[in-house]
């Protein structure tokens, strides 16, 4: 599993090596943990939109990208998240009911993404 930093594109690797024969890949936390730092470091209130791919295990427990969430909530910049069922009761307790839940499909995301930019530029 690979985390790419936006905008600049640079890749880190947060899947530990498990050899050959693995049938699967362990999280590395220590290289999940540096990919949150980077994004933290580089993000700030002149961001259009925070992309998290995969609101995990780490970040059901509190940790991962959980306070980069929600740094961006509290400085109004929208956040999208992708989720699976397992993480969706402890997400939906820590966005205490801001999340509007969205249909994997590209155009109802784009029409998201559209609307809350569009929103936040009437804001400035």
């Amino acid at each position: 599993m690979d985390i790419r930093i936006l905008p600049e594109g640079s890749e880190i690797r947060v899947s530990q090596s498990l050899g050959l024969g693995a049938r699967g890949c362990r999280l590395d936390s220590g290289a999940l943990e540096m990919a949150v730092a980077r994004v933290g470091a580089s993000f700030g209130p002149a961001a259009d939109l925070l992309i998290v791919n995969r609101v995990g295990k780490h970040e059901a427990e509190g940790r991962g990208f959980r306070d980069v969430i929600a740094e961006a909530v509290a400085m109004d910049i929208p956040v999208l998240v992708g989720l699976n069922a397992l993480n969706r009761p402890a997400f939906e307790d820590f966005a205490e009911g801001l999340a509007t839940r969205l249909p994997p499909e590209p155009a109802a995301l784009m029409a998201w993404v559209d609307d809350v930019t569009a929103t936040a530029d009437m804001l400035v």
